[in-house]
């Protein structure tokens, strides 16, 4: 069963979720600090950035041991480029849980 709790950051209520005694900050709620109306924009310019593409790969090789590497590496060299998305090689990582 998760459970939901809030905190104030910066003047805006931010929701927590735990689930299996893992915490879960929401990243919806930090995107509407920047814009209000349209955070899901903000969340995926952030998902097309290089450098979160390479966090989550590492994160990824962490925490999932059926984590597929290879495939990743093509979407890692694909990351920050204009015609980038993430949901184009997404299926292809699943493994694990």
């Amino acid at each position: 069963m998760s459970k939901t709790k809030k905190i104030e950051a910066l003047s805006r209520e931010v929701s927590l979720y735990q689930h299996r005694e893992e915490d879960f900050i929401s990243l919806t709620d930090i995107a509407r600090y920047r814009d209000a109306e349209r955070g899901d924009y903000i969340i995926q310019n952030w998902m097309r950035n290089r450098n979160t593409i390479e966090f989550l790969g590492i994160w990824e090789q962490l925490n999932n041991p059926g984590f597929n590497s290879i495939e990743f590496d093509g979407i890692k060299k694909q990351a920050g480029l204009n015609s980038f998305s993430l949901d184009h090689g997404i299926n292809n990582l699943e493994g694990g849980e």
